[in-house]
């Protein structure tokens, strides 16, 4: 059973960065599907950013593509999540996500994900 641990979420104002991280309990992140995941305040979680556990590449969601991005440390067992250019649509509870057998066609879909982190709040002022 993967555990996984956010952090790096606070208060900033818009323009700002935010680094996020989320740390592993084991080597997850090497072998599985990898995702960031949020939810705005009232609203369904939804995809970020992630990247598959075959093929690599890094996908995002719209919104952030050319602001927010993916990258990883196997040494450490830790994917981060670095968002620029933050404005108050992206306040929200970031969430980080593994599965060992999530198909490329569902790689945004909430419910391939078997393991979640805690969550981690990013509050964005005007």
């Amino acid at each position: 059973h993967v555990q996984l641990q956010a952090s790096g979420g606070g208060l900033v104002q818009a323009g700002e960065s935010l680094r996020l991280s989320c740390a592993a309990s084991e080597r997850a992140f090497n072998s599985y599907t990898v995702a960031w995941y949020r939810r705005a305040p009232g609203m369904d979680r939804t995809f970020v950013a992630g990247t598959h556990r075959t093929y690599g590449r890094l996908y995002y969601d719209d919104a952030v593509k050319g602001r927010f991005t993916f990258s990883r440390d196997n040494a450490r067992n830790t994917v981060y999540l670095q968002m620029n250019g933050l404005t108050p649509e992206d306040t929200a509870v970031y969430y980080c996500a593994v599965g060992p057998s999530v198909i490329l066609s569902n790689l945004r879909s909430e419910s391939a994900y078997p393991y979640w982190g805690q969550g981690t709040l990013v509050t964005v002022s005007s």
